[in-house]
């Protein structure tokens, strides 16, 4: 039964890996591909540990091993998404043409190259 619970992990785990390599290659611009890869590629690495320390379940040591790096996963994977994407649009990586809304335009000045939040601009006008 164990053999069956570990390789349905692994499976669904190197399912979600091959899905993000398919968004990385089929995925119009950076943006988008960013999305796929970190959404499908870290969970698809959760798995693959997950069934890694099913594995050597007596081994405490590994188990608590894999429970750190998953949590390290989930934790860095989008936030080191959000970065890049978040610098690729500020340097000027041109976007797809087929996106419906860009949320950050109306807030990011080209010249001064600052970020307002809508919650300190209107502040600003109620004074």
């Amino acid at each position: 039964m164990i053999d069956f619970v570990v390789g349905f992990f692994a499976l669904m785990g190197a399912f979600l890996m091959l899905l993000a390599s398919i968004g990385l290659n089929r995925m119009p611009d950076f943006l988008t591909r960013m999305h796929a890869t970190s959404k499908a590629g870290a969970l698809g690495i959760g798995l693959i540990v997950i069934a890694f320390s099913i594995v050597f379940w007596e081994d405490t040591s590994i188990v608590i091993r894999s429970i750190v790096v998953i949590v390290f996963i989930i934790v860095t994977a989008p936030i080191a998404a959000h970065i890049l994407a978040r610098t690729s649009y500020f340097v000027g990586v041109p976007v797809w043409g087929g996106t419906v809304k860009d949320a950050i335009k109306e807030q990011y000045d080209m010249e001064t190259h600052q970020l307002s939040s809508k919650c300190g601009t209107r502040k600003t006008e109620e004074k």
